[in-house]
């Protein structure tokens, strides 16, 4: 059983020699703390965590000469929070950085549904200049007479899709017991709005060794969905990706509404990653495009949305998916976007050196 306590972040001044980390590691260990984790090349940041009063123990530490600071994370989401980590996590994806200076694009069907669509749809995801495919192979549908996804058969046609195209590949899984098939064959695996606080499902991911995207569930408050993220990383997967897919409010001409500055404040209380989906978020494929320049302008990470060659035929979420056309004017649409988001970037860099 995993038990936090009260965190604490100790930075080492620049340069610090592993001897001097170890002198400092010792120290913790001394006043009963335990080591989580230890982060950096150049400059070295100790997590330590244990239960009681760290007032003694930071107090120590600061005499060190070594130490150029020891705080006590005050946020409830302690290691997901810009306490522990101020620049941002970088997540590395098939030769890809989630948060990095790149604008990443995920876009596919809702649903594996067979090998033509979901082999026409990665070619069509791939030639228009995005970056990740889409699909579900689990579903979890309202109903339980809707289709549920073809399971083990549709992550295989999802691994084909990647060996023709070169694309990586996102995927949900819905249950703590599938979590190793769909890591055997994704990329990156998805956690639903529906689970996002299936806690058992989320400490299973600490263990995955693979990306996970946590959407925001309906109705949940963007603290609830820090507080799920930390159960990840705190479990043991720092590579934790959230996204914005709307929540659910009383207005009915959207399927959700968009809480679209959830993406600057969420950076104001993270260094994650924060994608926004505009598919979820609205609904109507009409108001896709719209949505993504504006999830562009805003900050967002990247998009993460469905295409699906025959929309009209769709087994799950056809009002919401973009016909491969409208997802290729799309792409052109966002580029003098993502040229200024890419601006924005090299400037905040500039400004965090």
């Amino acid at each position: 059983m995993l038990f936090l306590g009260v965190p604490m972040i100790i930075s080492m001044k620049l340069h610090s020699t592993q001897e001097e980390i170890d002198a400092v590691c010792d120290r913790i260990r001394h006043f009963g703390y335990k080591i989580h984790t230890i982060e950096g090349v150049e400059r070295v940041v100790i997590a330590a965590i244990g239960v009681g009063d760290v007032t003694a123990c930071i107090e120590s530490l600061e005499a060190m000469p070594q130490v150029e600071k020891a705080v006590r994370i005050s946020a409830p989401y302690k290691f997901v929070s810009k306490e522990y980590k101020e620049g941002r996590t970088r997540v590395r994806v098939n030769g890809l950085e989630i948060g990095g200076d790149q604008f990443i694009v995920m876009a596919g069907p809702c649903s594996v549904e067979s090998e033509q669509q979901i082999m026409e749809s990665a070619e069509a995801v791939a030639a228009a200049g995005g970056h990740i495919l889409r699909g579900g192979a689990f579903k979890p549908r309202t109903s339980p007479y809707e289709f549920q996804g073809l399971e083990q058969e549709g992550l295989k046609l999802l691994r084909k899709a990647k060996e023709r195209t070169g694309l990586a590949i996102i995927t949900e899984v819905m249950s703590d017991r599938d979590v190793p098939l769909v890591a055997e064959y994704a990329d990156i695996l998805q956690i639903g709005a529906r689970n996002m606080q299936n806690f058992s499902l989320l400490k299973q991911l600490g263990k995955a060794g693979r990306p996970i995207v946590l959407k925001r569930g309906l109705s949940s408050t963007i603290r609830e969905l820090l507080m799920s993220a930390e159960y990840i990383v705190a479990h043991g997967n720092k590579d934790v990706i959230l996204c914005e897919r709307g929540i659910r409010t009383f207005e009915t001409a959207t399927r959700n509404t968009c809480d679209i500055v959830s993406i600057p404040l969420l950076q104001e209380m993270t260094h994650l990653p924060i994608i926004l989906d505009p598919s979820h978020a609205t609904g109507k494929r009409s108001l896709v495009p719209a949505l993504s320049r504006a999830g562009v302008a805003i900050g967002a990470d990247g998009l993460l949305m469905e295409v699906h060659p025959c929309p009209e035929k769709a087994y799950s979420d056809g009002a919401q998916s973009l016909h491969i056309p409208e997802f290729n004017q799309m792409m052109q649409s966002l580029k003098p976007y993502i040229e200024i988001w890419k601006q924005s970037r090299m400037t905040e860099g500039a400004v965090a050196v």
